[in-house]
């Protein structure tokens, strides 16, 4: 398979789970689904988990998930189950990397990809990392680069990337209080924030470029 198709694929199945997302919030205006998903507690707390886990170690965006936590969970909650998703993600995508990762990354990761990234990291260690994690390069691929870099450790492998997952997740979660309570000032303020993120991981990027064209 192809990058082409991969990505097409991957696209597909982003399109999807907004979709559901989309249906399930429509549907549910009773609250019925929601409350039998409750219902299950602790488990299906523990599932929930899991299941952002496991989506967070592929290339699919999970907005459509995340949006599920929040109308079942509540902001605060979802948010949280969410997080703590992103960081067993983390620590199994680590050894994951490490046993597997170069294989990896010759079927999915570009040059230009990996040289960035590791460019940052011999440039300035676990900082680089993490500014890193905010350039326009998707979670996934960055976490498959750290992963294989000796230098980096899974303390710094972890910490960084949850770290800079949380304006992405406080940006969600305002334009999610914003639309379900019809109040624009959180879903500008969410907006803003997603679009601050992006946008600094451009201009971070482009900086950068114009340094290496001067040297």
């Amino acid at each position: 398979m192809n990058k082409k198709i991969r990505s097409y694929l991957t696209g597909g199945i982003a399109v999807l789970i907004a979709l559901y997302a989309v249906v399930f919030l429509y549907s549910d205006r009773s609250n019925e689904i929601i409350s039998m998903i409750q219902a299950f507690g602790t488990w299906g707390i523990i599932m929930a988990v899991f299941l952002m886990a496991a989506l967070f170690m592929t290339p699919v965006p999970s907005e459509g998930l995340i949006v599920l936590y929040l109308k079942i969970y509540g902001v605060y909650l979802g948010t949280l189950y969410s997080w703590i998703g992103s960081i067993i993600s983390s620590i199994a995508f680590f050894y994951l990397a490490r046993s597997f990762g170069r294989k990896i990354m010759k079927k999915l990761i570009t040059k230009e990809q990996f040289e960035t990234v590791n460019n940052w990291v011999k440039e300035k260690g676990t900082f680089g990392l993490l500014i890193a994690r905010f350039l326009p390069i998707p979670a996934f691929f960055v976490n498959c680069i750290a992963g294989i870099m000796s230098s980096i450790t899974i303390w710094s492998f972890i910490w960084t990337s949850t770290v800079a997952i949380i304006p992405y997740f406080i940006g969600i979660a305002l334009v999610f209080t914003g639309v379900s309570n019809g109040t624009w000032k959180w879903i500008i303020l969410g907006a803003v924030i997603e679009f601050t993120c992006i946008s600094t991981g451009y201009f971070i990027a482009r900086k950068k470029d114009k340094n290496r064209l001067r040297e």
